[in-house]
């Protein structure tokens, strides 16, 4: 059960005319411009070898999961492991023929169909793949957040399922035995504490280890123009955040494994053996709506736009709204009651067993209507915390983790303002934007960097 409550009728936000009829032509121009198979963007350093050049001669957008061509040749003949989870869909083309109803003649035509990779793999090719890794979520992504996963059999296809999220979180020598080649189909949503670029960190270290070649599908990330938020120190280091890198780091997981490989953050400056299989006809500033949701927490566009903002909140006494059907759309808590238009009450559903706040009334702000953010908004956060009713228990210890550092707490207890924090954050992101560069496969055309 959900409750709601608003007394509030307006708070439905429209565009206005000019920043529709804006967007309207932007979208236009950019699926205009010719978007042929990526090529490193100029200045990189990204090896050629790498790089899986694509056999198609199609216009079409396509993730690199869909571009099967490109990368079966690469399996055949070998035992074949993949990491994925309910977003590792592909699409594809097939012929079909049927009755035209006015000429009474058997007429052919083609039709797109949607399947999950591991069902496409198994049923579609002969290709041998013998095991399924699981990252947080599971595999077919019915764990809630935070759950442990445990080992088990795949019921559709009676493939084994290997957890990456119980015990541990880095596949071991046992794990990986019988492996020639790693398939690693997730989405990401470009931000530090989405876990899923951890666990790429992990299996590209094993892989290393263990002279396997990991071949990543690559696919958008939804976020993929904004570089913004503190820079993680190094000794503040966790699963939700293993990378001296900024909140929001505007790359693709593709481009994201060529930094990790180049910047020599695995254990002992390991190297992994990458295959790269980059979007087809694809540029960053493409609008891209996810077709399945990345997590169970993250139900829609919105939710993912404003996933990075909001999640700071999980290091408060603030629900984001977990427990409910608009998680990371909504914020509240039982000690924000000057906030009188809305308020809801988490409660266990299929994404959260134990939401915070569970069963507690929670007043604050709904954003499921609001404008799309194009920075990492901490507007909400500042608020929420001169507002609160016990400022002295606003934070836990996970916020820490959650920021990168101290600094972030520090400067929101003492007083500082949005403008000066972000002040703070220049020097870092003017570095990390320097370091990305070298691994962009899609080019930059309008990075939002504040």
């Amino acid at each position: 059960m959900i409750l709601y409550k608003t007394t509030d009728k307006n708070r439905f936000v429209f565009r206005e005319m000019k920043q529709a009829t804006l967007l309207a032509f932007t979208t236009i121009a950019l699926f205009a411009v010719s978007c042929k198979t990526p090529q490193a963007a100029t200045g990189t350093s990204i090896p050629a070898h790498t790089m899986v050049k694509s056999k198609l001669k199609s216009t079409k957008f396509l993730t690199g999961a869909d571009n099967m061509e490109s990368y079966l040749n690469l399996l055949r003949g070998k035992k074949v492991g993949i990491l994925t989870n309910p977003s590792g869909m592909v699409s594809f083309d097939y012929d079909y023929t049927y009755v035209d109803t006015v000429s009474r003649m058997q007429q052919t035509g083609k039709k797109t169909a949607n399947m999950h990779i591991v069902d496409f793999i198994a049923q579609k090719t002969k290709v041998d793949l013998v095991k399924i890794y699981a990252p947080e979520h599971g595999f077919r992504g019915e764990a809630a957040d935070g759950e442990l996963i445990v080992d088990g059999k795949d019921t559709k296809t009676g493939i084994p399922i290997i957890s990456l999220y119980g015990n541990s979180k880095k596949p071991s020598k046992d794990q990986l035995l019988g492996i020639d080649v790693l398939l690693f189909d997730l989405q990401d949503v470009g931000a530090r504490f989405y876990t899923y670029i951890s666990s790429l960190h992990y299996v590209m270290e094993a892989c290393a280890e263990n002279d396997i070649q990991l071949v990543i599908l690559d696919r958008p990330n939804p976020n993929g123009n904004m570089v913004d938020g503190p820079t993680l120190e190094k000794q503040y280091a966790s699963f939700v955040g293993m990378h001296e890198i900024p909140v929001l780091h505007g790359m693709t997981i593709g481009e994201y494994a060529l930094m990790i490989n180049g910047e020599h953050w695995l254990k002992d400056s390991l190297q992994c053996k990458l295959k790269i299989v980059p979007c087809e006809n694809y540029r960053r500033e493409m609008p891209y709506s996810l077709p399945v949701k990345p997590s169970p927490n993250l139900p829609n566009d919105q939710a993912i736009n404003l996933y990075a903002s909001l999640c700071f909140f999980e290091g408060t006494n603030v629900s984001v709204g977990r427990g409910t059907d608009k998680q990371f759309q909504i914020y509240g808590s039982p000690y924000l009651t000057t906030y009188h238009a809305f308020s809801f009450t988490p409660m266990p559903n299929a994404g959260s067993k134990e939401p915070p706040q569970m069963g507690k009334i929670c007043c604050g702000e709904d954003l499921s209507q609001t404008e799309k953010v194009k920075k990492l908004e901490l507007k909400w956060l500042l608020e929420a915390y001169h507002k609160t009713e016990q400022p002295e228990k606003f934070f836990n210890s996970y916020f820490t983790k959650l920021a990168g550092s101290k600094k972030l707490q520090q400067q929101i207890e003492g007083g500082m303002s949005e403008e000066e924090i972000r002040a703070t954050w220049k020097p870092g992101l003017e570095r990390f934007r320097e370091m990305r560069k070298k691994y962009l496969i899609y080019p930059d055309s309008f990075l939002t960097v504040n």
